[in-house]
């Protein structure tokens, strides 16, 4: 969420329920079960895919920075 976005804004976007696997339109479930806010119901529906795509990029990010001599 972008600090711009008022409370109603943040009612008119999708969010992904990781527990049940359904797009919600506003945040209806516990934070703790959700992902987003997302801008369009594609684009909660996409959530998986987006947060392993994302995963495996700071992996690979981590082993370069490991390589480079970064912390462990």
């Amino acid at each position: 969420m972008s600090t711009s976005e008022t409370p109603d804004e943040i009612e008119l976007k999708y969010w992904y329920n990781m527990r049940t696997g359904e797009v919600e339109h506003g945040p209806e479930s516990p934070a703790i079960d959700r992902v987003g806010p997302f801008d369009t119901s594609e684009e909660a529906a996409r959530a998986p895919e987006t947060l392993r795509a994302r995963s495996k990029a700071w992996a690979e990010d981590d082993e370069r920075e490991k390589g480079w001599g970064g912390t462990p």
